[in-house]
């Protein structure tokens, strides 16, 4: 008796069946190739990630060096330019006391020449270089109106120069009766002196002179016997204020 199955009814394939057909269809893949292409991706997608994952590590790898190298010359500029930085310090600082030194030397020249100035204006010397007393002061006798010599004579040729004996100006410049051609000099401590007999001028009134300045010539004009210079140191300007010339000069350093 044969069996069929039931009409209208839908039954799933026997264990047996199902079995034969898997291997019916495995055999059908393998034979067309289709289990080695399924097969071959999986392989190379295994291989890919290696190949990935060596590159990236020697990526980082690469990349960190090239870090390392900037950042080693961005460390040894950086110190290069604080060198140089240091160095323009030093140069600058140098410079800087060198040119403050350098101020202070000059101003010490400057205050030692404005000593040596002051300490030459307020020096006093003989009115005739080299020369000496010929008459000395209160010397008696007929040729002069006092009965006494009012100054002091100094010896000098005819034609010697004769100067300031010190800083002053002058108040008296031209003739002055028995002394002939003469000058008088307010000197700047408040002293007189007064130079007589002379050939020749050479200052005016108002003039400011200096110690060692010429201010004349000797000669022998006025109540004289000869040429020479005759010098007095007054209190004032005038006639009769006569101090002793020697003491005076010595008082304010001359040698004589």
């Amino acid at each position: 008796m044969a069996f069929t199955r039931a009409t209208g009814k839908h039954r799933g394939a026997s264990r047996l069946a199902r079995r034969s057909a898997g291997i019916a269809g495995v055999a059908a893949l393998a034979t067309t190739g289709v289990v080695g292409t399924l097969a071959s991706p999986a392989l190379a997608a295994d291989t890919d990630d290696r190949s990935a994952e060596d590159t990236g590590l020697m990526k980082v790898i690469a990349d960190e060096s090239i870090a390392d190298q900037i950042n080693a010359q961005a460390a040894a500029q950086e110190q290069e330019a604080a060198e140089a930085e240091a160095r323009a310090k030093a140069r600058a600082e140098a410079k800087r006391k060198a040119e403050a030194r350098a101020k202070e030397i000059r101003e010490a020249e400057e205050r030692a020449a404005r000593e040596a100035e002051r300490r030459r204006l307020a020096s006093f010397n003989l009115p005739v270089a080299g020369s000496y007393v010929s008459t000395g002061y209160k010397t008696g006798g007929s040729l002069w109106s006092s009965g006494s010599h009012s100054g002091v004579d100094f010896h000098a040729a005819y034609g010697s120069s004769v100067v300031s004996v010190g800083s002053g100006t002058v108040v008296e410049a031209g003739w002055g009766g028995a002394y002939g051609n003469n000058i008088v000099i307010r000197m700047n401590d408040g002293t007189y002196t007064q130079y007589g007999h002379l050939s020749s001028i050479g200052v005016y009134v108002g003039q400011s002179v200096e110690p060692g300045q010429q201010i004349g010539v000797s000669g022998s004009t006025g109540n004289s016997t000869g040429p020479h210079l005759h010098f007095e140191a007054r209190t004032t300007a005038e006639y009769g204020s006569d101090i002793n010339p020697v003491a005076y000069l010595r008082a304010r350093g001359v040698s004589l």
